[in-house]
């Protein structure tokens, strides 16, 4: 079954699929072939600016999270054999701080309709009963509407769709390593949480190539969004730790 067969989805996807396509014509004396991409740069751009408050909600989430640790691990170790008497304490212990162990998920559930959107933009031949001139572009040679694992596997690899691709994966992938390197969560001596674990630190740390590894799957339309979103994370978070800096961490 097709959503977007839905009348409002279908009504919703035509308007996006105007607006771009209205800002790539506006772009084409700019940037020519490559229009429709810088669009996507720009409509990434203006989604980031329009997130920028509940980017500062994250970063006070996170701030507040590292100053209840402490007391986090002191019910932990008192209600170790007790986890359904843990849960509502640490519960409590939120509702008192006027805050939530989700605080700071909003910025990527808010993004996650505009991926979908760009992504569903660029792999249907038709909107709305009419063509998709989007499918028409590229950028510098390679198809906006191509994904990596589909030129690959389907025989349709070109110099220019490995070239662009592979320029978008490297800066994903260096700014998940400065991200993991700056950001790195620091080991609490004495707590025993699995949350503290080596193992699961590891994979705190591996999370940040995530992205990456999705864009090999998507459009390069899409790709492009994830690449510029995740240098915009970047910046934002190193900014905004300057502002609200995280409490140190204290030896449980």
């Amino acid at each position: 079954m097709d959503p977007f067969a839905f009348p409002p989805l279908t009504a919703l996807l035509n308007a996006a699929y105007g607006a771009l396509a209205g800002l790539s014509t506006f772009l084409e004396p700019l940037a020519g072939a490559s229009a429709a991409a810088l669009a996507v740069v720009l409509v990434t751009l203006l989604v980031r600016a329009l997130l920028i408050p509940v980017g500062i909600s994250q970063a006070r989430a996170e701030q507040t999270r590292s100053r209840l640790a402490p007391k986090l691990r002191a019910l932990q170790r008192r209600y170790k054999k007790n986890p359904e008497r843990l849960q509502k304490e640490t519960l409590a212990l939120y509702r008192e701080e006027n805050t939530s162990p989700f605080a700071g998920m909003l910025p990527v559930l808010a993004q996650a309709p505009v991926v979908g959107i760009l992504y569903t933009l660029f792999i249907r031949p038709d909107i709305a009963g009419h063509a998709n001139d989007l499918l028409a572009h590229d950028l510098f040679g390679a198809p906006l509407g191509q994904s990596l694992v589909s030129a690959v596997f389907g025989g349709t690899m070109t110099p220019a769709t490995g070239l662009v691709f592979g320029a978008l994966l490297v800066v994903m992938i260096a700014v998940a390593e400065v991200t993991r390197r700056v950001f790195r969560p620091t080991p609490v001596e004495g707590d025993d949480s699995p949350m503290n674990s080596p193992t699961m630190l590891r994979i705190a740390s591996a999370l940040h190539y995530l992205t990456a590894v999705f864009a090999v799957f998507v459009p390069l339309a899409a790709a492009l969004y994830l690449t510029v979103t995740v240098i915009w994370t970047l910046v934002q978070r190193m900014v905004l730790r300057r502002r609200f800096p995280l409490a140190a961490p204290v030896r449980a």
